[in-house]
Parts: structure tokens; sequence; C-alpha cells
């Protein structure tokens, strides 16, 4: 389980093709506190280390994983956010995030609003109405409070720390987008069906 608080932003240092894709990514995390086996959100998908080395870790990723994120377009020198698994104790900053991406929306409007972004995404369909106004989503691992919902199209503000902290500050229109729905939204949409 993760929050949607990004805590460190990785490089793609190496990302390869073989029976799956293995990827190495630079990172600002203390690896000797980092077991091999441990589950790190990249881009909001949580992936498990299988190797390491002082500043680095690498992960494989599987063709259904590579299917239904943006993962495929991953390609050296990509700035990924990341986020280490929660732990009892955290403090929960974002919102419970599971790190398992429900499908990609896409950035179809960018505009500044004061110091902040508006930006405008168009979700699959069948995963809009999971969205809902002032509700939470993730997005490439981050936790962002949805604005306004209208048909596929949702939108939500960047502060300017969320720009700085994390791969958001080079977003642009065209961009594939990791998207997670909330949980609970999910629960309550399940429930409403077959009840």
């Amino acid at each position: 389980m993760f929050t949607g608080i990004i805590t460190d932003i990785g490089i793609l240092r190496r990302v390869e093709m073989r029976g799956d894709m293995r990827a190495r990514i630079g990172c600002g995390y203390d690896m000797a506190g980092v077991d091999l086996g441990a589950s790190i959100a990249c881009d909001g998908v949580c992936l498990t280390v299988v190797a390491k080395g002082a500043d680095w870790f690498d992960v494989d990723i599987s063709a259904e994983t590579l299917s239904k994120t943006n993962l495929s377009a991953w390609a050296e020198g990509r700035r990924v956010n990341l986020e280490r698994a929660l732990k009892v104790g955290d403090e929960l900053g974002g919102h419970i995030v599971s790190g398992h991406v429900d499908g990609v929306a896409r950035i179809v409007d960018i505009r500044p609003e004061g110091d902040s972004l508006r930006v405008t995404f168009g979700a699959p369909a069948d995963l809009a109405r999971f969205i809902a106004p002032k509700g939470s989503v993730a997005l490439n691992g981050t936790s962002l409070t949805v604005n306004e919902v209208e048909g596929t199209r949702f939108g939500i503000n960047l502060i300017p720390h969320t720009q700085e902290v994390t791969n958001w500050g080079g977003a642009a229109v065209g961009d594939a987008v990791n998207l997670e729905i909330d949980t609970l939204a999910r629960y309550v949409a399940r429930l409403a069906d077959i009840g």
C-alpha cells in the first residue's frame, strides 16, 4: 500500500526487453535499507525490487503491466515518480493507493491558474464513472484531488510544490498518465451494481 505522496524522483538508467521488460532506476533512497523483494511505486505502478546497488534498483515489468500502464513508453533518461511502501505508523498524507493501475488517462489541456496549473484529463469511459468532484485519484502515483468532472473528462490543480517534487513539472498535452481510481469509489460502485 502507498499514500500517493511522492518521496523521490528516479531517473531511468536502462530499459531492456527480455522475457519481460527490465528497468534500472537511479534514485536518492538509501538502498541499504531496501530489501530485495520490496515494493516501490514507480509512476504509480507497484513494482518489486529484483536487484539493487548503492543508488539504483532494478524492476521487472510483465507484459500485463505494460498493456495496462504507460510503462511501455519508458525510455532512458525519463523522470519517474517514486514512493516506498507504507509502513505501520507512517503519516497518511494522501489517500490509500494500491499501486494497481486501472488504466491510462491522457492530458487534454494544461493552463496556468494563478501560480498553479489546471490540468484536464480524458479518462477511459469504463473508469470515468468512478471519478467524482472532490474525490481522490492517483495519477502517475501522485494523490490528487479532482476539481470537476464532465463526461469522461476531469480536472485537477497542480500547485507549484507538486510540480517541483514530482515529474509533473514536465507534463504536456497528449501525455499518457497512469490512473488509479480511489479504492472506496470502486467498492461503492460495486455495491450499487449488486444492490
